[in-house]
C-alpha cells in the first residue's frame, strides 16, 4: 500500500501565500495578500485548506469573483485535497491592514 509522502506543513503555506499572492484586487494595483485582505489559511493533516478572506468593502465589484478565484488558484495546487473559502467583514478591512510593501506601491509611505 502506497503512502504519500509527508507535508511540511510550513511549505506548504508558505505556497498557499504565493499562489494567493498572483490574484490582484483589479481596481488596486496590488496583491490581495499584501492588501490585507487573507485574514488567516488554515490547513488540516488532510491538506484541507480553510482561508478566512475579506474585501474592501462589501459592495465590492468582485465580492462573487474574487473568492472563487482564490478557491480554484489554491485548490489547483497538486498539494491540496480541498479548499473552503470563508468571507467576513469583521473585522472591517482598512488601510491599516496593509503591509509595508502595498502602502509603498500605493505611495502611501
Amino acid at each position: 500500500m502506497a503512502t504519500e509522502p509527508e507535508v511540511d506543513m510550513a511549505e506548504l503555506g508558505d505556497k498557499i501565500i504565493a499562489v494567493i499572492k498572483t490574484i490582484y484586487d483589479p481596481e488596486i494595483p496590488v496583491d490581495i495578500y499584501e492588501l490585507g485582505l487573507i485574514y488567516d489559511v488554515f490547513i488540516n493533516e488532510d491538506r484541507e485548506v480553510k482561508i478566512l478572506m475579506t474585501l474592501t468593502t462589501p459592495n465590492c465589484p468582485v465580492a462573487e469573483s474574487l473568492p472563487a478565484e482564490v478557491q480554484d488558484k489554491v485548490k489547483s495546487m497538486k498539494q491540496i485535497k480541498d479548499v473552503e473559502v470563508e468571507m467576513t467583514f469583521d473585522p472591517p478591512w482598512s488601510q491599516d491592514l496593509m503591509s509595508e510593501e502595498a502602502l509603498l506601491e500605493l505611495g502611501m509611505l
